[in-house]
């Protein structure tokens, strides 16, 4: 079953969780997706210190916990910091380790001590052999998934080879595709990142075709008013007629 972790950027209001969480659970039930929520409750990675970084971990936990309790979906967030593991084992399913971070000892292993399945992103600067080490690190998580976000060569640019699901496969982890963060243009805004939204399906259509286990898709009922990642965001209407592409190509 294709998995699919899907959710907003960052946790802009309760409402907002509830409503993507409400509207993915039930279309992922729909179409037989392994469906996880994902939200951040801070961002430590932005272009800008002036840019809307969340609402922090204890209220940011509450509203997960919250998401979860009322629509009975699985939860997935990053954390930026070791003492943040346990903050959010309590609640969450899926620790994300951010791409910045991937190569943080600490962070990993933090996050692999709760027993959690451990996502690590792999680093936009790094190749797909280096997540050997970085999955190493994670032994005694529950489950270790790798994710596919694009490499930069600079120049505000994210390039996808869809080489590196096929490498990382080979680790003996589950691969999974960030469809939306694969077409970010990292600080192309000058203050803050933008992105080509209009290339979201073709990868995603590509890196299912390839064979991965699961997809990453940041999504939104707004997205040109998010208050981040936006225009990596897909609009919330959208995605039903994306994900029944998408299925086709999986289960053909």
């Amino acid at each position: 079953m294709l998995k699919l972790i899907a959710g907003s950027c960052v946790i802009e209001s309760e409402d907002l969780c509830m409503e993507i969480a409400g509207h993915m659970k039930e279309l992922s039930q729909h179409l037989n997706i392994d469906y996880y929520f994902k939200a951040s409750f801070a961002k430590a990675n932005r272009t800008s210190g002036a840019s809307y970084r969340g609402m922090g971990i204890h209220d940011g936990v509450d509203i997960l916990r919250k998401v979860k309790e009322k629509h009975g979906v699985r939860i997935v967030t990053d954390i930026h910091e070791a003492w943040q593991a346990k903050e959010v084992a309590g609640v969450v399913d899926v620790i994300q380790i951010p791409a910045m971070l991937s190569r943080q000892t600490d962070l990993i292993e933090a996050a692999a001590k709760t027993g959690r399945i451990v996502n690590i992103k792999k680093s936009q600067g790094a190749d797909p052999y280096s997540m050997f080490h970085a999955s190493a690190k994670a032994s005694n998580a529950e489950e270790i998934w790798l994710t596919e976000r694009g490499t930069t060569f600079g120049y505000n640019n994210l390039v996808v080879d869809m080489r590196s699901l096929e490498i990382m496969k080979k680790l003996g982890c589950k691969v999974i595709f960030d469809a939306t963060h694969s077409v970010q243009l990292p600080s192309g805004a000058g203050d803050k990142s933008t992105g080509q939204r209009e290339f979201i399906a073709p990868l995603a259509r590509a890196a299912v075709a390839v064979g991965i286990d699961g997809l990453f898709m940041e999504t939104h009922p707004d997205p040109d008013n998010a208050l981040s990642d936006g225009p990596n965001s897909i609009p919330l209407h959208e995605m039903k007629d994306l994900l029944i592409q998408l299925m086709r190509i999986h289960n053909d």
